[in-house]
């Protein structure tokens, strides 16, 4: 394809969070970066169109491509849930289908993956630790990471992903800061990364492939209430006006109320020399307005 030096990297994916961060800052980096679509209307000489759910018969990487990360899924565990058959169309079959046709053009390829391919029932878990998922998200990627354990790939786990201005976040900042109260799940843990450190991983990643398990996320996990609770002090408001609710009470589905979410980072620690700060410095660059040396 036109208009691409003889150099670049391919975004599977660009439609979604990370991945259209990851474009941003590789191009802002004055990389080489074609990041795909799924919508027709957005289609461009940097935004070829590819839709995991349909066919990829005639579908061609770029001939500049040196290299894939894919991002593209169907990641929210409730839509997951609600429709299985088309979540696992995206997440499995055409998800296995681009990568086998990744390969046979030779190019290195590191696919996303998530925590979720565990029950949360450790923390820290190891990247070697065999996948055990409750939620038809994580079974749909770890029958994925399965089918994909003996290629000569890259996965990357990852737990929460957080941008600066988290819309979540930023509007219990709103309500604490007007006197109104929020609701915050007391039984939903998170361990988050942020965005930056994740597509810093990547481009990492994309100059220099490598084969292997990666995982990255937060040291350690606080429920949904105690972030409210630490935003609520850190403005100076009420702490009475955080109301503690259950996620399995509201009827979440399985898998959204996992104890753990952290994994062992290390391998990327010791490759990379990235390490996630702890939770509440994330917390503070993703509210605060000015200042986010993560972002």
């Amino acid at each position: 394809m036109a208009g691409y030096s003889n150099r670049s990297f391919l975004l599977i994916g660009g439609d979604a969070e990370i991945g259209s961060a990851t474009a941003w800052y590789l191009r802002r980096r004055g990389r080489a970066v074609a990041a795909t679509t799924r919508r027709p209307e957005c289609v461009s000489s940097e935004r070829p169109l590819l839709d995991l759910a349909g066919s990829l018969d005639s579908w061609e990487p770029p001939s500049s491509t040196v290299a894939a990360c894919i991002f593209a899924a169907v990641a929210r565990l409730l839509d997951c849930a609600r429709d299985p058959i088309r979540s696992c169309q995206v997440n499995v079959t055409g998800t296995l289908a681009l990568i086998q046709k990744l390969r046979s053009y030779g190019i290195p390829v590191l696919w996303l993956s998530t925590d979720k391919v565990f029950d949360g029932s450790r923390a820290h878990i190891p990247s070697h630790a065999p996948p055990n998922p409750v939620s038809e998200y994580g079974r749909q990627k770890a029958e994925t990471e399965t089918a994909l354990r003996l290629l000569p790939l890259a996965i990357l786990r990852l737990a929460k992903v957080v941008s600066p201005g988290t819309p979540l976040l930023m509007q219990w900042v709103r309500s604490l800061t007007a006197g109104e109260p929020v609701q915050a799940f007391h039984d939903m843990k998170m361990a988050p990364t942020p965005i930056a450190l994740v597509r810093s991983v990547i481009e990492k990643w994309l100059d220099a492939p490598v084969t292997g398990v990666f995982q990255l996320s937060g040291p350690r996990d606080v429920s949904y209430a105690e972030a409210a609770d630490y935003l609520a002090r850190k403005f100076g408001a009420d702490p009475a006006l955080v109301q503690r609710v259950s996620a399995f009470g509201a009827g979440l589905p399985e898998g959204s109320t996992a104890q753990n979410t952290t994994l062992d980072s290390s391998a990327v620690a010791e490759r990379y020399g990235i390490v996630v700060p702890d939770v509440w410095t994330i917390v503070d660059n993703t509210v605060d307005p000015v200042n986010r040396p993560l972002s």
